[in-house]
């Protein structure tokens, strides 16, 4: 353990409770397997043609299920099916990291843990990889912009209570939001000599420049919190 996270102490009673579902996420509370199949069966189609030339008779055939049962089960056809998949996506990537990142022991290892499986099941989703390549358009409105802070602010809902066991909560946000961007960033165009996927890579970069840049935002909040001395009294009847 390096000098720097030594000196990071857990905040009590700030921890998620094991077990306990730290944040309710759109498509996580449907258990009906007739929804899930007919989800994963269009992500696979995704991956092999895209959104933009996958059907509901393409979803229909990939899942064994008919038209009238996707219509059933999404009245409103490809976009609502399309809805659920990201839906669950999310879901499903946010419910690996609260796994690992509920496990961690200091504010390094949250960090190194977050940013690993995030950047690995982000890099090897295929449908994502295909839609990234041959339909940007699809993609890339929802990294600029206003679509670009929803994304933020609901990966900072996620990961801030994670980080709030060692950071007052809007340090916690804001190191959320830092580690988001980071992964997003990597996962938009990966830089040379850095892996995000490998956790001794993503472990020095965390090292050298993201946890001192923590240290030092929490640091800066800890001078200023620090009330001034008080004004110095005069005796009565000194002469001034």
């Amino acid at each position: 353990m390096s000098g720097a996270e030594a000196t990071v102490e857990p905040i009590s009673g700030n921890a998620p409770a094991r077990g306990r579902k730290v944040v309710r996420h759109l498509g996580t509370d449907d258990r009906s397997s007739t929804r899930v199949r007919i989800v994963d069966a269009t992500l696979r189609c995704l991956a092999r043609q895209g959104a933009a030339k996958t059907t509901l008779d393409d979803i229909a055939r990939e899942s064994g299920f008919s038209r009238a049962t996707l219509y059933r089960t999404f009245p409103r056809g490809k976009d609502a099916i399309l809805e659920a998949v990201v839906d669950t996506e999310t879901a499903r990537l946010f419910s690996s990291l609260a796994v690992l990142m509920g496990e961690a022991t200091d504010l390094e290892d949250v960090l190194v843990a977050g940013m690993v499986e995030a950047a690995r099941r982000l890099s090897a989703h295929k449908a994502l990889g295909y839609l990234v390549v041959h339909e940007p358009g699809l993609i890339l409105p929802h990294l600029t912009f206003a679509d670009m802070d929803r994304i933020l602010i609901a990966a900072g809902d996620f990961a801030a209570p994670f980080f709030a066991r060692w950071l007052e909560p809007d340090q916690a946000s804001r190191a959320a939001e830092w580690a988001v961007r980071i992964v997003l960033a990597y996962v938009a165009d990966p830089a040379p000599g850095t892996d995000l996927t490998d956790p001794d890579d993503t472990r020095r970069l965390v090292r050298t420049f993201v946890l001192p840049g923590i240290l030092a935002l929490r640091a800066s909040a800890e001078e200023f919190s620090v009330p001034p001395p008080p004004p110095p009294t005069t005796t009565k009847g000194a002469v001034q």
